[in-house]
């Protein structure tokens, strides 16, 4: 077998792996490894190979983000900021038709600026919005879908971990990718709500015969500046000092997770015990995500070294393919991919094959990666994977609500998300206006 069809095969069997169960790291190492030695003859060049990796592929002073921002994520969790910023959101809406799924929509979306956790806002929002949901007879699979659609937003909007995972493999700024994020993720959450807007209007029967939250909801002005100062302090100190330079995402990352424990303590939220446990928790969502960089750095390398990359530019160029077909052909390998595999994965596997094709044509690697989030983003939504409405059921623990109930209620939210997916690869200003 020629090195180009080694790199082809090995592929196909790191796709085959985590589907069946393999631990994605584990997958992506051993197949790289065998690859590589397969190539070269020689075992020792492959252990060559993945000592660089190991020794180079977290070495870099931005990858500090990740335990800053799991850490704040988890305390503000733990702070109750969550349930705070639905109850602004839920009194700012209470009075149109499906307010209360738009109140969830814009809780997720500022929930995710300061988390960043698809899977956190799916398991926070699980909890307080579903219930008050079907306690105003809204159709449950309404109540599962928007909480499973915008939970998605907290892998858009920064910080987010699958930013810093494609800013590693693109060899991109975390920073940047940050920044490039903000619009994006603004236009999607205005999307779902339009959404659910016109689905009130023309689809009430989706909605359900829910009815307003009422005056219940309704709060003194102390107690809205009690619940959305913190909150909105967070996202000022995070993204505020990124946008205007004064701090890196490494600096904004420790200054938020400074705040977000000062917020817990303040709260009574915190004690000794609870701070172990979420350091003890960081360090475990830490390892696994530097683990997972490492072997994708080494799949990368194994990818350069058959020359794959440069094999399927040339492919695409034989066929005289034009900036839309190829970007058509992405899009559906993600959608495709979606279906069997997680968000990391999809990230990790595709991009390394497009990148040196997507550099040639003169696009942007910033505005290339806010496609490629969104478009793996898709298949949290989609069966028979859907990691997101995989959590929400177990969160939930509902007999009456069905795993097919969470599909069939998030299915108009991919939709949605496909539709501004087009609208951004149309239009990349809106992913690096912010940049220039």
């Amino acid at each position: 077998m020629s090195p180009v069809e080694i790199g082809a095969f090995s592929v196909a069997a790191i796709v085959a792996l985590v589907y069946i169960g393999v631990y994605i790291p584990i997958a992506l190492g051993l197949v790289s490894f065998i690859s590589i030695w397969l190539i070269s003859g020689k075992a020792i060049l492959a252990f060559n190979f993945l000592k660089i990796a190991v020794g180079d592929g977290v070495a870099e002073y931005e990858f500090a983000t990740i335990p800053l921002f799991t850490v704040m994520g988890l305390l503000v969790s733990r702070a109750g900021l969550g349930t705070d910023i639905y109850t602004v959101m839920n009194r700012g809406f209470r009075r149109i038709t499906g307010g209360i799924g738009m109140a969830t929509v814009g809780a997720n979306a500022v929930f995710a600026a300061v988390t960043g956790s698809s899977i956190a806002s799916a398991s926070v929002f699980t909890k307080i919005s579903v219930p008050e949901m079907l306690k105003l007879n809204y159709n449950p699979r309404f109540a599962v879908g928007v909480v499973a659609g915008s939970s998605v937003l907290g892998m858009i909007i920064p910080p987010s971990a699958m930013l810093i995972i494609y800013s590693f493999v693109a060899e991109q700024s975390v920073g940047e990718m940050f920044i490039a994020g903000i619009v994006p993720g603004l236009i999607l959450t205005i999307a779902y709500i339009a959404g659910i807007l016109l689905a009130g209007r023309f689809w009430p029967s989706f909605l359900g015969s829910g009815r307003s939250a009422g005056e219940d909801v309704a709060l003194s002005y102390y107690e809205l500046l009690e619940k959305t100062v913190p909150i909105v302090s967070l996202i000022v100190i995070v993204l505020g000092g990124i946008y205007t330079g004064w701090l890196t995402p490494v600096e904004a990352g420790a200054a938020g997770a400074l705040a977000a424990l000062v917020i817990a303590v303040l709260r009574r939220r915190m004690s000794w015990k609870s701070l172990w446990f979420t350091a003890i928790e960081t360090g475990h969502i830490t390892a696994s995500i530097l683990f997972l960089i490492t072997m994708a750095s080494l799949y990368s390398r194994m990818l350069g070294y058959a020359g794959l990359p440069n094999e399927l530019d040339t492919l695409l160029q034989t066929y005289d393919l034009g900036f839309m077909e190829i970007m058509i052909i992405y899009v559906a390998l993600m959608l495709f991919l979606g279906t069997l595999l997680d968000t990391a994965s999809i990230i990790l596997i595709v991009v390394p094959l497009f990148i040196t094709l997507i550099e040639s044509m003169g696009l942007s690697l910033v505005w290339f990666g806010i496609v490629t989030v969104i478009g793996a983003e898709i298949g949290l939504l989609t069966p028979p994977l859907g990691i997101s409405c995989f959590v929400i059921k177990a969160t939930l623990n509902n007999p009456k609500i069905s795993l097919k109930d969470v599909f069939m209620g998030a299915f108009p939210f991919a939709v949605i998300m496909l539709i501004v997916l087009v609208f951004l690869i149309n239009y990349p200003i809106l992913s690096t206006g912010l940049l220039n």
